[in-house]
Order: structure tokens, then sequence, then C-alpha cells
């Protein structure tokens, strides 16, 4: 039984993380994580997320050390209790977006001791997608346009969307290009003529949207649209319990979602 720890186990993922590591056969609970002074701290895990008790209270510390920590949390919070779980010697997996290039590095850093799985986002079929979009970009070339338009929920705190980066670094990497050279983030004003080989990047937030991306390949004539639409948030929950599995007996180092699914 493959013992999971959970990092933001009250907020809208964690609960989902708990519901459905309760309901597998392989899978057993053994810590649930919160910030200091959380009103959810000292309640049972099960409980707050809906399932009934398990017997887990939701605590500030790690007080049973698990083989793999889950995290869907804050970027500071992420790579803190990252480096926690790293000194248990638990494996990573980490599904928080918006880390900034030093967290990221602190991530890396902790990832030479322990196995990591870090993706902007766990939903397989976002990183088949990932694969897709980088195969087109590849085939099509510079004669077609591309924009990636991301839609989520009036709550997500960052923009654009770390899938929709994922996505951009892909069709990119089928150019031959490096994203930060490349992108356009929104437009505004009189911008001109579009000029050849911009990715065009797009945030829209509103409501309870779960997520959608849509990148789409245009040129003089013709468009080629691949999109992509989370119905739950239960479909990264998924992702992230197959990467928990994968990632239990790995050697240290930095994984993607593309080295769980094989891609």
């Amino acid at each position: 039984m493959l013992q999971i720890c959970i990092n933001g186990a009250a907020g809208r993922m964690g609960r989902r993380l708990v519901a459905l590591v309760a309901e597998a056969g392989d899978l057993e609970l053994a810590a649930a994580l919160e910030a200091e002074g959380h009103k959810a701290c000292g309640r049972d895990a099960g409980e707050v997320a809906g399932v009934g008790p398990l017997g887990v209270p939701i605590t500030t510390t790690i007080e049973r050390s698990p083989d793999v920590a889950i995290d869907f949390s804050e970027p500071a919070s992420a790579v803190a209790r990252a480096a926690e779980c790293a000194d248990v010697d638990a494996a990573l997996v980490i599904g928080t977006t918006g880390l900034d290039a030093d967290q990221v590095a602190q991530l890396e850093a902790i990832a030479r001791s322990v196995p990591c799985v870090f993706a902007p986002n766990m939903s397989v079929g976002i990183n088949v997608l990932a694969n897709l979009v980088r195969q087109a970009a590849e085939a099509l070339g510079q004669e077609y346009d591309i924009e990636i338009v991301e839609a989520h929920h009036r709550f997500k705190m960052d923009a654009p969307s770390g899938t929709a980066l994922q996505l951009g670094r892909a069709a990119a990497e089928g150019l031959g290009e490096h994203l930060d050279e490349v992108a356009v983030y929104g437009r505004n004003g009189m911008t001109g003529e579009r000029p050849t080989g911009e990715i065009g990047i797009h945030a829209v937030r509103a409501g309870d949207i779960v997520g959608e991306h849509t990148v789409t390949f245009a040129t003089l004539g013709e468009r080629i649209e691949l999109r992509h639409t989370a119905h739950s948030r239960d479909t990264f929950v998924r992702g992230a319990l197959r990467a928990a599995r994968y990632v239990a007996d790995r050697p240290p180092g930095l994984y993607s979602m593309q080295d769980v699914l094989g891609l």
C-alpha cells in the first residue's frame, strides 16, 4: 500500500485528492497538510473532503512519513513542503503552477536527492495534446500562425496558465524556437500586421470554468484546432495519482508527465 501525503489538503484540488486516494485500493492517506492557522487544521481530512472520517487529521507538519507527497498548493508552500518531504525521503508529485525561476531552481536542487514529477498539468489528455502540438508545429512550420487560448475559473491566481505555457513550449520546440523569444501575451492597440513566427497566448478568467485550452494553427485558406476541455478536477487528480505510482520507486531526478506516460 503506497502511503500518500497531500499538501493543501483542504483546497479544491486537495479535497479531491483525499477523496480519490480513499477510493483507491493500492493507496492510503498517510498525512494531510495545511498552512499554520488554516481553519481546517485539526479536522479529519476525510470529513473535510466529504467522504467521511479517515482517521487522518489535517496538520501543519508531517507526523507520519509518506512514500509520495502530492502538492497542489501555492508556489512558496510547494517548495517549502518539497524540502520537508525530501528530508523524510518521500518522492514528490508537484502540480502547483506559478513558480518563478528561483523556485523552479530550488525544486531542481531538491530533485537531486529524491525523485520528483513536476508538471503544470497532470491531465493525461493535456500531456498527449502537448505531444500532438509539438508534432503539428514541426510538420506545419512557419507558414501557420499559432495562437493559444486558455480559460479557467475566476479564482485562479496565475495567468497565463502553466498548461498554456507548456503548450507554447511544445509549439516552439516543434518550430525549433524558444518560447520566451517568440511568445506574445495578449494584444492591445495598433499592433500592426502579425509577423511570422509569433506564438500568441491569451487568458480568460470567468465563473467556474475548470480548464479549457485551444491551440490554433492557421494559414491562408485553412485552420486546424487542437482542443482539450476538463470537465472536472478529477482528471488532474487521476493523473497525479498515476504520477505518484510511477515516481515511488524511481531514482532521484526531475521527471515530467511525458516521462510518466512514456511519450
